[in-house]
């Protein structure tokens, strides 16, 4: 009796002219497909500032194949209120998520600018044990003078250096810039890449 009832219900939910049909499931389905398509979209604007010319064109391709199928449901029901919020909802969604994906994989490599009055001797010495190109340069700051120590790292890295300059000089002001290209940087050398559960490529372990 149970697995009759069962299937009744899913041939009610899936039969394509049904008012559950048309109420529940495509608006579902509009969502999934408008953040999945907008995940990609923003994962692909990230692989092209990052010089991805390869992996960008594949996005694209997923991405515009998923969109035509969310918009071409909207248009068939231009007076379905319903539609329009699941398409809405998932182009938000998608945007969060491929932004949140993006921090995870941490693609790229960043400057970071230190600037420091206190003597950063024991900061920098770690950074170069560690294995990091470190450029230090004499300034004058308002106060008085002032060290800035330039350094080219992978995104994935930033977090360990924030901790180290926290450490050894925590009141030191730094910055993290975004490029787009770096070559012939002393980097520490890192094991083999792989994904962890969080999704975060563990090139710092």
């Amino acid at each position: 009796m149970v697995t009759n009832e069962i299937y009744t219900m899913v041939n009610t939910i899936l039969d394509i002219n049904s008012e559950t049909f048309t109420l529940v499931v495509i608006p579902i389905l509009i969502f999934l497909a408008r953040l999945i398509d907008v995940t990609f979209g923003t994962m692909r604007i990230i692989m092209i500032s990052r010089g991805r010319k390869y992996i960008a064109p594949i996005l694209a391709f997923c991405e515009i194949m998923i969109w035509l199928f969310a918009i071409s449901q909207v248009v068939q029901h231009l007076t379905n209120i319903t539609y329009y919020l699941a398409y809405g909802c998932g182009y938000a969604t998608g945007t969060f998520i491929g932004i949140l994906i993006e921090e995870k994989i941490a693609i790229g490599k960043v400057i970071i600018r230190i600037i420091t009055k206190k003597d950063a001797t024991e900061l920098i010495e770690h950074l170069r044990n560690t294995g990091y190109g470190v450029t230090i340069f004499e300034g004058q700051g308002a106060t008085g003078s002032v060290k800035l120590i330039y350094m080219t790292i992978e995104r994935a890295d930033v977090d360990d250096i924030v901790e180290i300059i926290k450490k050894f000089n925590p009141k030191a002001f730094f910055s993290v810039e975004e490029i787009r290209l770096a070559k012939e940087g002393t980097f520490p050398l890192k094991k083999s890449h792989h994904w962890s559960f969080d999704l975060r490529l563990n090139t710092h372990k």
